[in-house]
């Protein structure tokens, strides 16, 4: 008796064909992923590609043949979808997710722990940065992610902090503008003399804000290089060594002590600015309190003169003088020859 038979083989064969490609072949996409689907090792793609994209302007001209990726059709969330054998479906996430600056893929135990990262400034002095990366992948360059290169959040890691170095190791903080009350009292310097001193770390420190917004703009172009958006880059501390922490806070010491003497002097003479001003303008009151009485008479009296003929300005000295001579207890009047 055979064990086998040949019609059974077949079915067999036909029930798990189906039970594995057919019913297993349906897949669905989640709220937070994005799917590309290849036959073949083929990506379904579109006509276009990343240079016909908005993100491409932040390319370099000598960057955009390089980075030139066709744009896929994307499968979105929903389904159930179906996938034949010869087909193979990529999900990635993407949901926003952040990272420690200092956070190495290679290796874990890299920039201290994945605590700190070291950077340079333009004075020569080694500094430990302190921050997070937020990043998502971009569903509008898939092909990049998926296709382009091998561990994409190596590259755009390293990206990100050669880009962050550089701005580091050529930072200048901008000029501050004068203060009126400074200019007023003959000081003319800036407002913050840290700034003016010119010591890196202080300039830095003063300007994260402008530091994490030159980040953003420098790395606007890593969605057209590997398919991640850096959404936002936030550095939260810069840590001079150990062996320059105490003469960098006697510097600031001196610093605040010669900036706490400037907003002194700035203080009194705006003090004495308003207090001039303030004098002239009761000067001017007064002035303007003993003329007005007199244009006030002059126009009555030249309305007298206007209505009531020439003689009847004569008479109203004399009534005057009358008025003045009752109440006076004694009086000189000349008496011509």
């Amino acid at each position: 008796m055979e064990l086998f038979s040949l019609p059974g083989m077949f079915f067999g064969a036909l029930a798990w064909f189906i039970l594995r490609y057919v019913i297993f072949g349906f897949f669905t996409v989640n709220q937070n992923e994005r799917a590309v689907k290849t036959s073949f090792g083929r990506a379904t793609r579109l006509t276009s590609t990343t240079l016909d994209n908005p993100m491409a302007e932040y390319l370099r001209p000598d960057e955009r043949e390089r980075y030139r990726y066709p744009q896929l059709q994307v499968i979105q969330p929903g389904g159930p979808y179906f996938k034949w054998p010869w087909e193979k479906v990529y999900k990635v996430s993407v949901a926003t997710e952040t990272v420690n600056l200092a956070f190495d893929p290679e290796d874990v135990n890299a920039n201290r722990g994945g605590t700190e990262l070291d950077a340079v400034t333009k004075d020569q002095l080694n500094i430990g940065l302190i921050g997070q990366l937020r990043f998502r992948v971009s569903d509008q360059n898939l092909y990049a992610y998926i296709f382009g290169v091998k561990r994409p959040l190596v590259h755009v890691l390293g990206y990100f902090i050669s880009i962050l170095r550089q701005k580091i190791a050529s930072f200048e903080a901008p000029e501050a503008p004068l203060q009126d009350a400074g200019a007023v009292a003959g000081i003319g310097g800036p407002s913050d003399l840290s700034v003016a001193a010119g010591v890196s770390i202080n300039d830095l420190r003063k300007n994260l804000r402008l530091l994490n917004e030159d980040m953003d703009k420098g790395s606007l172009s890593s969605t057209a290089r590997y398919g991640i958006t850096l959404d936002a880059s936030l550095i939260t501390g810069i840590d001079p060594p150990d062996d320059v922490d105490s003469a960098l806070a006697a510097i600031n010491t001196a610093h605040n002590q010669v900036g706490a003497q400037v907003s002194l002097a700035q203080a009194e003479a705006d003090q004495k600015l308003v207090q001039s001003r303030r004098a002239v303008e009761i000067q001017q009151l007064n002035a303007r309190a003993e003329v007005e009485p007199l244009l006030q008479l002059s126009n009555q009296l030249s309305e007298l003169k206007r209505t009531g003929g020439p003689g009847v300005l004569a008479a109203y000295v004399r009534n005057v003088k009358l008025a003045l001579f009752g109440k006076a207890r004694s009086a000189y009047v000349e008496v011509k020859p």
